[in-house]
C-alpha cells in the first residue's frame, strides 16, 4: 500500500494522532507494513470506528404560529457591531460573484474580493478578531471550489491549501466550500466532496463536513453521514457556537436519500460525538444557521421545494437544543429569504430577502424577536446575500 499526500502539513502537525473522544480514528494498525509515514493517509482513509449512520429523527415540537415569540434569550455580550460581509452577483449574467463589505447602517459598502470573469466568490464567514474572513472561490465548470481568506480591507487575497494532490485517488471531483471560523479563530470548518459523478444527477459520491487550520493543515473528518451512503446527500453550511463545543450544520438529501430531497439542520459536538437532528424534514430549514451571541437560540432560514428563490421560506429561531422552533417572519410568504445572522452584539439579525423567482434580493435587518424590520441595502441590478456580520471597524 502506497500512501497518497493529501493534507498540506508542516514539520509540527504533520503526525497522525486521535482526537479525544471524537469517534475518528485514523487507524495506524491498519497501516503497520504499509510503507505509510505520517501526513501521508488519504483523507479517505480517516474512519470513524463505527461510521455514522443516517440519524433517526428526534421527535420536535411543533412550529409555532407565525409572529409567536418564545422564551425570551438571556442578555448577550457586548461587542461591537462592526462589518457585514455578503456575496453579490455581478455582471449582467449574475455569473460573477464577489464578496462586499457594508457598515452595520448600510452605508459604506466596498468590494473585499476580485473575482476573475465567471468566478463565484461566496460564503464568507468572519474571523472572531474581525481581521480575516474566508470565504470559497468557484471557477467555470471545470473548477472546483476552494478556500480563500482575505483581510478586513480586501487585502492578501489567497487560497488556502491546496488539500489535495493531483491524480490521488480522494481528489476525483474534490471541491472544499462553505467555510466557518471557529471562536477562537484557531479552525475553519468547511464542506468537502469527492468522488465519481453521477452522470444522471451531477450528484458527487461524498460530502461531509471537515476541519483544518487557517492554513490548511491538520485535516481532520468530522461527520460521516455519507461515508457508507454514497450520492445520498451533502453535508454543508457549518456554524460554530459561540463557546466552540458544538457545530450547527445543514444535511440536504439526494433523491436517492432518506427522505428523498429532504433538508434538515443537525449538530454535532465539535470532537465528533452527539450527532443530532435539530429541526424536522417538513420544515425544510436549510442554509447556515447563525447563534445568537450567548449561545442560547440559533436562528435559520426554511426553503420551500422548488429552485432557489422559491417564495414561501422564512426565516424562524429555536433553541440551541432545537426545541421552541418560532417563525420571525410572517406567513404564508410571497417573498423568498436567505440565511440570517445574528449581530454581535446579539441586539439585531441580517437576512437577504427578494420579492419573488428571478428578482434580486437585498439585506434586511430586525430584531430577535422578528420586529422593525429594516432594509439595509438597494441594490436593484444585482442580488446581496449570505451576510456575515463580523466586528471589523468600517473602512476609513
Amino acid at each position: 500500500m502506497t500512501g497518497t499526500r493529501l493534507a498540506r502539513t508542516t514539520p509540527a502537525t504533520a503526525r497522525t494522532r486521535t482526537r479525544a473522544g471524537a469517534g475518528l480514528l485514523l487507524a495506524g494498525a491498519l497501516l503497520t507494513g504499509c510503507g505509510a509515514q505520517p501526513g501521508d493517509i488519504p483523507l479517505s482513509e480517516i474512519r470513524a470506528e463505527s461510521p455514522s449512520p443516517t440519524p433517526t429523527p428526534t421527535p420536535e415540537p411543533a412550529a409555532a404560529a407565525p409572529g409567536v415569540v418564545g422564551a425570551a434569550a438571556a442578555t448577550p455580550p457586548s461587542a461591537r457591531n462592526g462589518l457585514i460581509a455578503s456575496r453579490v452577483t455581478l455582471g449582467t449574467d449574475r455569473e460573477t460573484g464577489a464578496i462586499l463589505s457594508t457598515g452595520p447602517d448600510g452605508t459604506g459598502e466596498r468590494p473585499l474580493t476580485q473575482p476573475p470573469d465567471g468566478a463565484r466568490d461566496d460564503n464568507p464567514s468572519w474571523s472572531p478578531d474581525g481581521v480575516a474572513l474566508a470565504f470559497d472561490r468557484t471557477g467555470d465548470a471545470a473548477s472546483a471550489a476552494r478556500i480563500w481568506l482575505t483581510t478586513a480591507s480586501g487585502e492578501n487575497a489567497h487560497q488556502v491549501g491546496p488539500l489535495c494532490s493531483v491524480g490521488a485517488p480522494d481528489c476525483i471531483n474534490e471541491a472544499e466550500s462553505h467555510p466557518a471560523f471557529s471562536p477562537d479563530g484557531g479552525r475553519l470548518a468547511f464542506n468537502r466532496t469527492w468522488g465519481s459523478g453521477d452522470p444522471e444527477t451531477g450528484r458527487i459520491q461524498y460530502s461531509d463536513l471537515y476541519l483544518m487550520t487557517p492554513d490548511g493543515t491538520d485535516v481532520q473528518r468530522l461527520t460521516f453521514l455519507t461515508n457508507d451512503k454514497p450520492y445520498s446527500g451533502e453535508v454543508t453550511s457549518p456554524s460554530w457556537s459561540p463557546d466552540g463545543k458544538q457545530l450547527v450544520f445543514e444535511y440536504r438529501t439526494s433523491a436517492t436519500g432518506l427522505p428523498a430531497d429532504g433538508r434538515a439542520l443537525f449538530s454535532v459536538a465539535a470532537d465528533g460525538t452527539g450527532l443530532r437532528q435539530l429541526t424536522p424534514w417538513e420544515l425544510r430549514a436549510g442554509g447556515r444557521a447563525g447563534w445568537s451571541p450567548d449561545g442560547t437560540r440559533i436562528v435559520f432560514t426554511t426553503f420551500p421545494a422548488g429552485p432557489d428563490l422559491t417564495p414561501g421560506g422564512g426565516i424562524y429561531a429555536m433553541h440551541a437544543d432545537g426545541s421552541a422552533i418560532e417563525a420571525l417572519t410572517p406567513g404564508p410568504s410571497d417573498v423568498s429569504y436567505g440565511p440570517a445572522a445574528y449581530a454581535p452584539d446579539g441586539g439585531s439579525i441580517v437576512f437577504a430577502r427578494a420579492a419573488g423567482t428571478g428578482t434580486s434580493s437585498d439585506l434586511y435587518v430586525m430584531q430577535p424577536d422578528g420586529g422593525s424590520p429594516t432594509r439595509l441595502t438597494d441594490t436593484p441590478d444585482r442580488s446581496e446575500s449570505r451576510p456575515s456580520w463580523g466586528t471589523a471597524p468600517p473602512q476609513g
